[in-house]
Parts: structure tokens; C-alpha cells; sequence
């Protein structure tokens, strides 16, 4: 699956537009491919203004969040890719989100697709000849009520009940 971190960002940032807010962005200035005014960083991060006053050719893409700026009078094109993007908010009243790390989606990285298939525990439906020969025998207000569990043994399984 894709993020959802970049759809997420969008309606936000349409969302605080609509409601007369200034959108600004806090980004992680030392994730690879930021390209950010260094003299601006602090702690490792930046916080920019992203307001339609405040940026040229905003592109809000599911790679990387682009757009030129004027920092100390001198233009330069800003690129923060997605995983780098930390928090959105409003600067009148700080509404917005903070981003946490997403969790890496299986096939979403091909590298890592093939060691999450070796690793990773599989679902299956199992039912046992015990389960069938009870539910045979089980009449019909047994099946109404609630049903005993029997001990679990061996591995767990899903068990489909129709």
C-alpha cells in the first residue's frame, strides 16, 4: 500500500486554506534528499511557511513536497520528500497533525517484500474432525447460546464461522 502520509498533507493543507489559516510545514532537514535553506535549521529541523503568499509552483506529490521560495531575498527551489515531512499546521492556532513514522507496507518496498514473506506468520482456515464432529452433534438451542471453547492446542488457527 501506498502511504497515506502525502493524502493526509493535501487535505490538510486545502483544509487550512479554506479556513483562512497559514499552513506551514515542520521538516526533518537531515533525511536524505531535503533540500532546504541550511541556515534556517535548528535542532535538526525547519519550519516553513507554505501559504500561497509565501511559495511558487507548490506541488504536494506522493514522492515529495516541492515549491520555490525567497529566503533572505534569495530564490531557491525547496524539496521535502514525504518521509521527511514531520507535522502540518496552522500558525494562528496550531491546529494540524504531526506525522509519526508509517510502518514499512509489504510490497510497498521490493527489497523488503522478500524477507516479510520468509518472516512473517501466515493466516489459514483450519477445522479439525473434532470441530466437525461437534458442530454435527451440537443441536439446534446449543447453537443459539453461547458455546464452550475447547482447549486450544498446537498452533492457533482462524476459524471461519458461517
Amino acid at each position: 500500500m501506498l502511504s497515506s502520509r502525502p493524502y493526509l498533507a493535501r487535505a490538510l493543507y486545502q483544509w487550512l486554506l479554506d479556513n483562512d489559516q497559514t499552513p506551514y510545514i515542520v521538516v526533518d532537514a537531515e533525511y536524505p534528499g531535503v533540500v532546504v535553506p541550511e541556515q534556517f535549521i535548528q535542532n535538526g529541523q525547519i519550519v516553513l511557511n507554505i501559504a500561497p503568499t509565501a511559495v511558487r509552483e507548490l506541488f504536494m506529490e506522493n514522492e515529495a513536497i516541492t515549491f520555490s521560495a525567497r529566503f533572505g531575498g534569495k530564490p531557491m527551489q525547496v524539496m521535502v520528500p514525504q518521509e521527511a515531512l514531520v507535522a502540518l499546521y496552522a500558525r494562528e492556532n496550531g491546529v494540524g497533525m504531526v506525522f509519526g513514522h508509517e510502518p514499512v507496507m509489504p510490497g510497498y518496498i521490493d527489497s523488503l517484500q522478500a524477507r516479510e514473506d520468509e518472516s512473517r506468520p501466515t493466516l489459514s482456515t483450519v477445522e479439525s474432525e473434532e470441530s466437525q464432529e461437534q458442530g454435527a452433534e451440537t443441536s439446534g438451542s446449543e447453537e443459539a447460546g453461547a458455546r464452550e471453547e475447547a482447549p486450544r492446542k498446537g498452533r492457533p488457527s482462524l476459524r471461519v464461522i458461517k
